[in-house]
């Protein structure tokens, strides 16, 4: 039997019509009283079980080796919890000429989540840059943003964002950071499972966010809060949206030239400096918006998308650098990594 595959062609990654599909079935048949109950129960779980495998597949060696790296990381910690909050806060100069106040929220909102782990290592191999240090930034700044992104949701959004308070954090804590160092301590246990499995447990994760999606966005359809967005609102998000993705790409990237960063490392900052993680925001939203969830992080999944579509334009372009780019000062041989991935990694 001949394996259908998704046509090269298309600019939509299919894991997007699956979050989109997945919409669409909250709209058509939301889940409600038991069965609401029960989707919540399961997602918590299925987002637990996803952190658990984060911490599982990191390995520890590879994190405390990458701390000698020190001003890549920070300079990407910088981009991502610094200079997107700073726009995010200018962006609300357009409530409500372009962008209604529960937008500008999930807007704001979506600023303060941290960068992405797979796709920053995805995108940083297909261009030729710091593999390794692309890795570390990921996971380092998936780790901190457990604390840093309900810490800056609590002092930016307060009480608008969904009553923030000390139980949030205590729940984040116990969904995302305990299952990650649960997944680290048996590290040596799991890992060659995991390993093994790789491909099965993927389906694991991409799952555990449709879950997510459908129980955020099933609740939505119960408060009737999509009364609220109109097309052209939407199309202003959008905008929005694709000025503060072209602002972190160019700050990323030029910045770390004025910091004297080697071009591998250049490219590990864009990409990890630039996008934010779907798979993070997601449950840290439930937690901190509640049943406005689904509105909240719209934004996020907007511009999710266009991250993944504009960052594999940039890295394809990146891969055709001449090759005495690749020996500019700053850039270690041992830390570029020819080739693309053999899969897509959307987080």
């Amino acid at each position: 039997m001949t394996r259908l595959r998704w046509p090269s062609w298309m600019p939509i990654d299919p894991y997007i019509v699956l979050l989109l599909g997945t919409v669409g079935l909250a709209a058509l048949l939301p889940a409600r009283g038991t069965a609401a109950d029960v989707a919540s129960g399961a997602s918590t779980a299925a987002i637990a079980f996803l952190f658990f495998l984060y911490g599982a597949r990191l390995s520890t060696r590879e994190a405390l080796d990458g701390l000698r790296h020190w001003r890549l990381h920070v300079t990407v910690l910088v981009c991502t919890f610094v200079l997107f909050p700073v726009f995010g806060l200018a962006a609300r100069a357009l409530v409500p000429t372009l962008l209604t106040q529960p937008l500008y929220q999930g807007l704001l909102f979506l600023t303060l989540v941290p960068s992405t782990i797979q796709s920053s290592i995805a995108f940083t191999s297909i261009a030729r840059g710091n593999v390794p240090a692309a890795i570390c930034a990921g996971s380092f700044s998936s780790l901190a943003g457990i604390l840093i992104t309900p810490l800056l949701a609590a002092a930016l959004l307060g009480n608008s964002g969904g009553g923030f308070s000390t139980d949030s954090l205590v729940k984040i804590v116990l969904q995302l950071l305990v299952p990650f160092l649960a997944g680290q301590l048996l590290r040596r246990w799991v890992g060659g499972f995991l390993t093994r499995h790789k491909k099965i447990l993927g389906l694991v994760d991409r799952g555990s966010i449709l879950l997510v999606v459908y129980t955020a966005f099933s609740e939505g359809m119960t408060q009737g809060i999509w009364h609220q967005v109109s097309v052209a609102r939407l199309g202003g998000l959008l905008a929005v949206e694709a000025v503060l993705l072209a602002l972190m790409l160019l700050l990323s990237w030029y910045g770390g030239k004025a910091l004297g960063f080697g071009r591998a490392d250049r490219i590990a900052i864009q990409f990890a400096g630039s996008k934010k993680s779907l798979a993070s925001g997601l449950p840290m939203a439930g937690v901190l918006f509640g049943a406005h969830a689904s509105l909240a992080v719209l934004p996020l999944m907007l511009f999710h998308q266009m991250q993944l579509m504009v960052c594999a334009v940039i890295a394809k372009r990146r891969a055709r650098d001449p090759e005495e780019a690749l020996d500019a000062p700053g850039t270690s041989a041992a830390h570029v990594v020819q080739g693309q991935p053999q899969h897509r990694v959307l987080r």
